[in-house]
């Protein structure tokens, strides 16, 4: 028999089910909030138009990845939760656009579910707002997606940096060991060394807690004082350390002869940073004979928009880095270089794989598309939109796409990606061959038209994008030596760089960039 309960009724009966040893894991008040504020945060800011229903009937459907017995329908403006057995919850349904409505009705439902869901009735908070959001992201697009407070944590450290002592370890054979000790952190300062084995944090014993604990008790406010016991060989040692501020490094710095190689793993709040202070450095050492530098952006998955424009930036005197445009207002911008920066004067070359995604395709593509830099590899991984993130009443994140990126020169990333102007996936040309058809304005698979191709078609050409994205396909480089070896062999031959850059910069003649003032000339 169907149980129709009006809204009110509805509402008290969640809030009784509170005391029952049989409630899901939510408190009904504080899982309405959380629920509310991000179903409101989804319907205002996607890029897709979208209502609190539809992301609702969604999170309701996500209760199924804990429960598959549970299905949900709208019919005849009532909402129905049921097993195969008899409908759970009924609800008249609230207007689409009325999120906070749409809330109610989603905690009240899965605390009625619950009632006769063993597996809802074990699940904690967590996991309920874990399957409610994601049910409700995962149409929408495949990088919108829902944390939870832990794991925002984590992200959040990651982005913007941690109380730490600055140390990396492993779990080796059931020892806390340090692997890495940060250049200038806490750590380092007082000598802990990578092979010290951590034995106690604060004189408690280490011994069995894994890694996310032990993370957790070395973590903690920014200069504060955790005292850590080591074991190193047969000394025992200890160490009262002051927690700093401790970012992840993103930017590593090589040398090979004249030319400069800086690995870019992702970008956070230090990485532009990292990398002006790095080629900072090189200019000082090598001055002159510094010929050219290469941005590996291999495998980089992205991270934040501004760190990205700000590393453009190093090396664009003018233009436009990147625009953005989505449905919210807010989405709307557009990032214009400014002068006076270390890197513009130097020749440029930027490598890519199908895994470089995001940041990392801003970067490649602003530095294509304003002459100033040859991109070689295989064409990237295509993921052309902007992510908000919104931190939610639990603490935990929906990391919500709002915009997409458009290169320079207007063509949308997403699901394009950038195109190498040599491209080293499936050729059978060794790097020497290579520079040297370069150096005679000869490029395997003619760049030159394919972008101009690439550059003109639109979002909605599905078909058309897919095809170019075939000229040269997105793949990961097991070892990497081809590109190296063919960006280290360009920046030496100046001709083979330029006529190379003609190719694939639109609206540059090659006299134009032959003329670009040599290292040396620059200010550094």
């Amino acid at each position: 028999m169907i149980r129709s309960t009006p809204m009110g009724a509805g509402f008290a009966l969640a809030l009784c089910l509170l005391s029952h040893p049989a409630a899901a894991g939510w408190v009904a008040g504080e899982a309405e909030r959380t629920i509310a504020f991000g179903f409101d945060a989804i319907v205002e800011r996607h890029l897709q138009p979208v209502t609190a229903q539809t992301i609702a009937l969604d999170g309701l459907r996500g209760l199924a990845e804990i429960d598959p017995q549970l299905a949900v329908a709208l019919e005849q403006g009532r909402l129905r939760l049921s097993t195969t057995e008899k409908v759970v919850a009924d609800y008249p349904a609230a207007p689409p656009d009325d999120a906070v409505g749409w809330a109610r009705i989603t905690v009240n439902a899965a605390l009625e579910a619950s009632q006769v869901s063993g597996r809802l009735r074990e699940a904690d908070s967590e996991r309920l707002y874990q399957a409610v959001f994601e049910g409700a992201l995962g149409k929408a697009d495949l990088f919108s997606r829902y944390a939870g407070a832990r794991e925002a944590r984590e992200h959040r450290s990651n982005r913007s940096g941690f109380g730490g002592i600055g140390i990396k370890f492993d779990l080796i054979d059931g020892d806390a060991r340090i692997v890495e000790v940060v250049d200038d952190g806490p750590a380092a300062k007082l000598g802990l060394r990578a092979g010290d084995v951590i034995t106690a944090i604060d004189g408690e014993p280490v011994k069995g807690l894994d890694r996310g604990e032990l993370s957790a008790r070395l973590r903690g406010a920014v200069a504060t004082e955790v005292l850590v016991a080591l074991r190193r060989d047969s000394q025992m040692l200890q160490f009262t350390l002051r927690r700093s501020l401790i970012v992840p490094q993103t930017v590593t710095t090589a040398i090979n002869g004249g030319i400069a190689h800086f690995k870019i793993t992702s970008f956070n709040q230090r990485t532009a940073y990292s990398l002006e202070n790095q080629l900072k450095d090189v200019r000082t050492r090598l001055g002159a004979g510094l010929q050219g530098v290469v941005l590996d952006l291999r495998g980089n998955p992205g991270g934040l928009l501004d760190k990205a424009v700000a590393v453009v930036d190093l090396f664009l005197a003018e233009g436009t880095i990147i625009s953005t445009r989505g449905r919210h207002p807010a989405a709307a911008n557009s990032f214009e270089a400014k002068p006076g920066d270390i890197g513009e004067d130097l020749p440029l070359v930027v490598l890519v794989d199908g895994r470089s995604a995001s940041a990392a395709e801003i970067v490649a593509s602003a530095l294509q598309d304003s002459g100033r830099a040859v991109v070689i590899g295989t064409n990237s991984y295509g993921k052309g939109t902007v992510q908000t993130v919104v931190r939610l009443p639990n603490d935990g994140e929906i990391t919500l796409t709002w915009s997409r990126f458009h290169a320079p020169s207007g063509y949308a990333l997403h699901g394009l990606g950038v195109l190498p102007a040599l491209c080293s996936g499936g050729t059978t040309q060794s790097a020497a061959q290579m520079v040297e058809g370069a150096g005679r304005g000869i490029l395997p698979g003619k760049p030159a038209e394919t972008l101009a191709v690439w550059r003109g078609t639109g979002i909605d050409d599905i078909e058309l994008r897919h095809r170019l994205r075939e000229t040269c396909p997105p793949s990961r480089r097991v070892d990497g030596k081809l590109e190296m070896d063919l960006a280290d062999r360009l920046l030496a031959n100046r001709s083979a760089h330029a006529r190379a850059l003609a190719a694939s910069a639109p609206s540059r003649g090659l006299e134009a960039l032959q003329t670009r003032p040599s290292p040396e000339t620059g200010s550094h």
